[in-house]
């Protein structure tokens, strides 16, 4: 997830209107508002309108040159370990193949899922900024990067896993806009289609979340990853940019599911050295119930800009120059643990999901001063993590999710609007009523999708082609009473204002800042 920036004071614990969802934010202040339910965040880097004049990411901290030396990550690439075979699924607002990630093969399209994909124009391409944002800093490769990639100048860009490959599912609009039943859609296809033709997903991400205090162990989007997680899939999940609240902790949905992956975020502080980092303010804590698993780094990161996108447009405090933005959110700290995952499973081609999980949190370094609510294990530490031998933990696995319960309570307080109609209750995105235990039952047996429908929808018209979803057009219902085949779906560009209402904030994916 990221955040935005509001202001350059500072609220006590528990202050501040928080923003969920999606997470990525930028700031002019060069001070990173982690309002999220937490105290400010004071930069220790310099401000992204500093760098514009002449920005050098080898004396930038923050850089993914530099990122993915003090994290370890460039360690696992000496060794051998570039991320090369492994496919990362990003479910997300799509991808751009701006430079970082244009080369040949480095992204391939699964199905737009979106709202946005009736438009030729728009479909699969990323016109909020994030998921680009989130690709390059799992994969993203620049053609001026060669090996050894660790000697490499750090002009050349590079995400912590240069040689995987990214499969992306846009399911956000513009302005973020999403329901939830399309991303439990999402999530449904890459399980059944992991290794379609030479897909190898072994690597899910999830930079988004909803503020649903429904049980996990009921949840209908809890259910979905679990069913990732149980077909081999490592599934990475950003805990959100709530903050610290007291007794009931502030993870987002599905993060509060305790067999996934959950990330928070740290902050370098501005030094390459992982002694003094700090577990960021905006970061979402644990409780007693369900900790953080680790943290990551994901405060003031570089990333891929994608011009007059929504991000772009509304938030240029956080462009850096031309090519590069700035981010900040637990969003940016899943992204980097999905990249170091795919890292360690083309190490360990048969490790399972549990045993990565291990893996990570037993190579942790735990922060000074922090307490395992806000920093689960610790921080990742990748080159401790090149040294471990992995080990799958003794004991009972947490109860599992029968997806038995409510999608309208899984969607949390967040909704879409059409024309003044608020999708709620237990319909999908195309107003087909939900029957969660039917629904479970087809996820279990990996059969949610036949061909292109799912629900009793056609989503596309056409099957999955193996390197793009055709796109034909949606059924015409919809559960705002109007057609979705009329002039609505015109192909010019979205301002976002038609889907966001006063309802929708864009705030389920978790950045936090852009800054």
């Amino acid at each position: 997830m990221m955040q935005v920036d509001r202001t350059e004071g500072s609220s006590p614990p528990g202050g501040g209107a928080p923003d969920r969802g999606w997470s990525l934010g930028v700031s002019g202040t060069g001070r990173l508002g982690g309002i999220l339910g937490a105290a400010l965040l004071v930069s220790a880097i310099v401000p992204a309108a500093t760098f514009a004049a002449g920005y050098d990411p080898d004396q930038d901290v923050n850089s993914m040159a530099n990122t993915t030396a003090w994290t370890g990550a460039a360690a696992w690439w000496t060794a051998g370990y570039t991320g090369r075979g492994v496919d990362v699924a990003l479910i997300d607002t799509g991808v751009s193949r701006v430079a970082g990630l244009a080369t040949a093969g480095k992204v391939v399209y699964g199905p737009d899922l979106s709202l946005e994909s009736q438009a030729p124009n728009l479909r699969d391409l990323d016109t909020n900024g994030h998921g680009t944002f989130m690709a390059g800093l799992i994969a993203g490769k620049d053609v001026a990067l060669t090996a050894p990639y660790a000697l490499a100048p750090a002009s050349a860009y590079r995400g912590m896993a240069p040689d995987a490959r990214i499969v992306s599912l846009k399911v956000g609009t513009a302005d973020g806009g999403t329901d939830v039943s399309q991303v439990i859609a999402a999530i449904d296809w890459v399980v059944q289609h992991k290794n379609d033709g030479d897909l190898n997903i072994r690597v899910l991400n999830l930079s988004y979340g909803t503020d649903s205090t429904q049980a996990y162990d009921v949840d209908p989007l809890a259910f979905a990853v679990e069913q990732a997680w149980n077909a081999g899939i490592f599934v990475v999940v950003a805990t959100g940019n709530e903050g610290y609240v007291a007794h009931t902790g502030s993870l987002t949905s599905p993060a509060t599911d305790p067999l996934v992956l959950a990330v928070g975020a740290s902050d370098s502080m501005g030094t390459s050295t992982l002694l003094d980092d700090s577990v960021a303010g905006f970061s979402s804590t644990g409780s007693s119930a369900r900790y953080v698993d680790v943290v990551a780094p994901g405060a003031h990161l570089q990333g891929l800009r994608v011009p007059n996108s929504y991000i772009d447009d509304n938030h240029p405090a956080g462009q850096i120059d031309s090519r590069y933005f700035r981010g900040s959110g637990t969003s940016e700290a899943a992204a980097l643990v999905s990249g170091a995952a795919a890292l360690a499973l083309q190490r360990y081609p048969t490790m399972d999901p549990i045993t990565l999980k291990y893996l990570f949190r037993s190579s942790a370094r735990a922060l000074n001063g922090f307490s395992s609510r806000f920093e689960g294990q610790g921080e990742i530490d990748l080159a401790r993590m090149l040294t471990a031998t992995p080990f799958t933990k003794k004991g009972s696995l947490p109860r599992s999710s029968t997806g038995t319960g409510s999608l309208e309570l899984a969607r949390g307080s967040e909704h879409l609007t059409r024309d003044g109609v608020v999708l709620s209750g237990e319909q999908d995105i195309f107003g087909q009523p939900f029957d969660a235990n039917a629904m479970a039952q087809l996820e279990a047996d990996g059969s949610s999708w036949s061909g292109a429908v799912w629900n009793g929808s056609s989503w596309s018209g056409s099957s999955w082609s193996g390197s793009s979803w055709s796109g034909s057009s949606w059924s015409s219902s919809s559960w705002s009473g109007s057609s979705w085949s009329g002039s609505s779906w015109s192909g010019s560009s979205w301002s976002g204002s038609s889907w966001s209402g006063s309802s929708w904030s864009g705030s389920s994916w978790s950045t936090g800042s852009w800054n």
